[in-house]
Order: C-alpha cells, then sequence, then structure tokens
C-alpha cells in the first residue's frame, strides 16, 4: 500500500473526521491507527507495536534524546509560564488598558497583529507565538475573536517567511535550489538570484497577504468567522463557551495584581526576542564552517534550542518581576502550574501531529502525489498550476511545508530542466505557493497548530475558520497560474491575482450584509 492511492487513506480519514467531529486529538489518533494497521498488515499487535514506536521516537530515537522535539515542546511549556507570570502580574491587563487608549477602534486593533507577522519575518514558530503574545491584549480589548486573531498571525507568518530570504525558511530554500541547480546542471543563476526572482511567482503569498487586510478593512467574515465574531461582539466571548481546552488562554485563572504595570508584560517580550533571535545568530555562526555570512547563518541555525532559551530567559524575567510585586499575589506554584497546564492542549496535538506526519511518511503519500506530477504529459506552461495544486494537497495531507519542499522542489526542478530551463523559477516558486496554501488548510501542521497557540483560539476553530480565505487566495493564485500559462510573463498575472483577491473581497462583502 505504500506510495499508491491507498496511501491517502489516513490523510483524508483524519481531514473528514475533524470537519466532521471538530475533536481533533480523536481524529488525529484515528488516522494514526488506521495508517499504522496498513503499515503493519492489519496485525493487531504489530500495530500497537508501531503507534509505540512512533510516539516512543519523538523524545527518544537512535540511542539520544531526541533534542529538537524536546526544545520545542519545552519552549511551549516556558511560554506558558511566561505568559501566567504576566497575566498574574497583572503587566497583561496595563498593557490592554494603555492600547485602547491609542488604539481606538476595533480595524485599528486587528491591524497590530496584521503588521507585526509582516515585520516579525525570521522564523514562522517564532513569528506565530510572539505576535500572538504581543498582540492578544490589544485585540482582547476590542473583543476581536480569538479565531480571527489565529487567522492574522497564520496568514502572515509563513507567507512573509518563504518569501524573505533572511529566515530560516529563505535560507533552508536556497540552499536546497543551490542542490537542485548543480544536480541539474543549470549554471546561468544561482541560488540567492533564483529565489528573489521566484517571489513575484509565489501568487497566493501575496493573495494571501492582500486578503488579510482587506479582511480588515471590509470587517470581512465568511463562514465560521461570522458566528465568532458575532458572539465576541455581542457577550464579549472571545471563544466558543463549548470548548474548555483553549491553549495558553489564562483570563479566568488570576485575578491580576493591582500594581501590574506595562513593563509587567513588554520585558519579557523583549527578552523572549532578543534572546531568540540572538541565539539564532550564535547558534548559526556556530553551524557554519568557515566565514559566516547572513545567508549561511540563518540557513545552519538551530531553531528550536534558539526558542528553548529565549523562552527561558523571557519566563525567568517575568517570575522575577512577579515575585518583586507586593504582597496579594497568588502562588508561584500555583502560577507555574497553570502555565503549564494551559499550554497542555497544544503539546498533545503536536505530538500527534508528528506521529500522524510519520506514519503518512512511511506510506509514501508525498511520494505517491509527487510521482503523478512526474508521469503527467501536461503542456510545460501549466506545470506551475499543476505543481501548485500537488503541492497544496501534499502539505495538507502531510501538515508539513519543509516536508513538501523537500519533495517537490527537486522534482519540480528536474521536469523543468528537462523540458524547458526557461520555466525553472516559475515551477519552484509554485511548490513553495502550493506548500503555504496546504500549510494554512491543515489541522496537522506546525504552524497552524502554534499560530492557534499564540491566539489563544481552539485548534480546530482556527483551521476552520481560516479555512474560505485560504481557498480564495488559492482560486485567485490558480488564476494567475492560468494567465501564466497563456501569457508567459509573470507581472499581468500577478496583478490579476491581487484584483481577482479584491473582486472577491468586496462581492463577498456584499452577500454577507
Amino acid at each position: 500500500m505504500e506510495a499508491t492511492i491507498y496511501s491517502l487513506i489516513p490523510a483524508i480519514l483524519m481531514l473528514i473526521l475533524v470537519i466532521a467531529t471538530r475533536q481533533v486529538l480523536l481524529s488525529l489518533g484515528i488516522g494514526i491507527l488506521v495508517g499504522a494497521f496498513m503499515l503493519t498488515g492489519f496485525d493487531i499487535i504489530g500495530t500497537l507495536d508501531l503507534v509505540w514506536q512512533e510516539l516512543y521516537t519523538i523524545f527518544y530515537s537512535e540511542g539520544a534524546l531526541n533534542m529538537g522535539n524536546l526544545y520545542l515542546l519545552s519552549f511551549l511549556f516556558l511560554l506558558g509560564i511566561m505568559t501566567a507570570f504576566m497575566t498574574a502580574s497583572g503587566g497583561s491587563r496595563a498593557f490592554g488598558k494603555w492600547a485602547v487608549s491609542r488604539v481606538k477602534s476595533k480595524k485599528g486593533a486587528s491591524f497590530v497583529p496584521a503588521i507585526l507577522g509582516i515585520i516579525i519575518f525570521i522564523d514562522d514558530y517564532f513569528n506565530a507565538l510572539a505576535v500572538g503574545q504581543v498582540a492578544r491584549p490589544v485585540t482582547d480589548r476590542h473583543k476581536v475573536s480569538r479565531a480571527k486573531l489565529a487567522y492574522y498571525i497564520d496568514s502572515t507568518s509563513a507567507p512573509v517567511t518563504v518569501i524573505s530570504p533572511i529566515s530560516s525558511w529563505g535560507a533552508y530554500i536556497i540552499g536546497t535550489i543551490a542542490t537542485i541547480l548543480t544536480a541539474n546542471e543549470v549554471t546561468n543563476i544561482g541560488a540567492f538570484e533564483a529565489f528573489i526572482q521566484m517571489i513575484p511567482y509565489n501568487f497566493y503569498v501575496f493573495a494571501a497577504l492582500l486578503l488579510v487586510f482587506l479582511t480588515i478593512a471590509l470587517n470581512l467574515d465568511l463562514g465560521a468567522m461570522k458566528k465568532h465574531e458575532e458572539r465576541a461582539e455581542k457577550s464579549g466571548e472571545l471563544t466558543d463557551p463549548k470548548h474548555r481546552d483553549i491553549p495558553g488562554d489564562l483570563n479566568d485563572e488570576f485575578k491580576p495584581h493591582d500594581n501590574g504595570k506595562i513593563m509587567h508584560l513588554l520585558m519579557p517580550i523583549v527578552v523572549l526576542i532578543a534572546g531568540t533571535v540572538g541565539m539564532m545568530v550564535y547558534t548559526g555562526i556556530q553551524g557554519t564552517e568557515g566565514s559566516a555570512d547572513i545567508l549561511s547563518t540563518f540557513a545552519n541555525t538551530n531553531v528550536n534550542i534558539s526558542l528553548f532559551y529565549g523562552g527561558l530567559a523571557a519566563a525567568i524575567v517575568a517570575a522575577i518581576m512577579y515575585v518583586a510585586l507586593p504582597s496579594g499575589k497568588s502562588s508561584l506554584g500555583k502560577v507555574l502550574g497553570e502555565g503549564i497546564k494551559a499550554m497542555l492542549p497544544a503539546i498533545y496535538i503536536l505530538v500527534l501531529a508528528w506521529m500522524i506526519g510519520s506514519v503518512i511518511d512511511q506510506l509514501g503519500t508525498g511520494e505517491y502525489l509527487a510521482g503523478l506530477v512526474q508521469e503527467s504529459n501536461l503542456n510545460i506552461a501549466y506545470l506551475p498550476l499543476l505543481i501548485f495544486f500537488t503541492a497544496g494537497f501534499m502539505a495538507l495531507a502531510t501538515g508539513t511545508s519543509w516536508g513538501t519542499f523537500g519533495i517537490m522542489l527537486p522534482i519540480a526542478g528536474e521536469i523543468a530542466a528537462v523540458t524547458d530551463p526557461a520555466f525553472i523559477v516559475p515551477a519552484l516558486s509554485a511548490v513553495l505557493a502550493g506548500s503555504v496554501f496546504g500549510d494554512h488548510c491543515s489541522p496537522i501542521s506546525d504552524t497552524t497548530i502554534l499560530s492557534s497557540t499564540g491566539a489563544g483560539s481552539h485548534h480546530i476553530d482556527h483551521v476552520l475558520t481560516q479555512l474560505p480565505y485560504a481557498i480564495i487566495a488559492a482560486i485567485a493564485a490558480s488564476v494567475g497560474y492560468v494567465l501564466f500559462a497563456i501569457l508567459g510573463s509573470v507581472l499581468l498575472p500577478l496583478l490579476a491575482t491581487l484584483a481577482v483577491v479584491v473582486m472577491a473581497g468586496f462581492t463577498l462583502k456584499s452577500k454577507t450584509e
């Protein structure tokens, strides 16, 4: 069943269950079991053993602790602890009051995460979590639902990171492109130059970013998002009251300290940003052989360990500032415990997402989809369109943009190099565009999980409310790739993509009214 059409079964079943039941842990668990049954030839004992091995190797593999995963999970706990101290100290409340005096409207509050999402482009994980911490007090005060906040965060983090050469994604992509160009003996363009030329061909990214700002300007609430926004506006409930397992949400756990100041929120966040970026630079330099320039630094940085040390420093600073407050505080143990507990839903989802991602990888789902592209006899001009949809479905099913990059970039480069080298740049860019689209739709995507965590939104609420916006951006990008196939140039298709987004936005706004 490996690398055949049957390899799609666990992913499709999991997606259907998520949408039908909204029970993400149950859906992921069933997907893991079905995939494990298929891998073991429906042997019950073998299936149970495989499931245990998948769980075990998340924490320990190849004779050593799996430090990358442990650092990321530890960072989530540290983020919960930091948030708990900022809330209990009254820092979040003080910042919210200050922001209300300067940000006068809900629309203005919504621009805060959108703009920050573009400014903080170094890494998608860091973007998703840091923007949520800064923006949440502002958007909460103006009754922006947490699902809407999660959409703003998710639809700016990955799109900006994937077109920025000075980012963990950009550095990885440039390194991959260099290997592809060498393997296919393409000498008329360098890897960095190719990456820069790929940017305008990434129609989905520009469509998604434009739609974020158009949504804010028009107050465009589509599908389930409308219910979340109406509830927030009328009752002040920023999340669905049916859901109690909201990661990072501590609003009802503490009475904020009366002496809390804005610095009780800002100082830990400044330390988090400075510590994480500083460690990214340090680990990047340490991991680079020879002299390190800015690209090689970000190509070799260790994001997870950087997040851990940045989060540790921020949590310590937040704790010290909290302890220094006068009497009337919750106990230190209670704050620590609530901070850890608040992150457990995100931890559970992330661990199961890693497990089903590994099972799907062993089933060869990605290889099967990639093979369909290689075997197609489509007109080369339509190759970017085909690659966009294939990469999108692959990222949706597997929950990983990076994994999709690793599989699809070499295939797209090889097909274009053999058929017509002029299509290498648009074909590679279509891989990036499709990967981000699929990532935005996937309930098992790391960035989707962390965006909902940063926003304090229920995970499935975020997935379902972001879906209509992602589909609109994908339709607009598809129009762009069709026009590119017809015209052979990039400017008019890019403008047409943006025009479709604008027309869709105004049309849907008039219908919803």
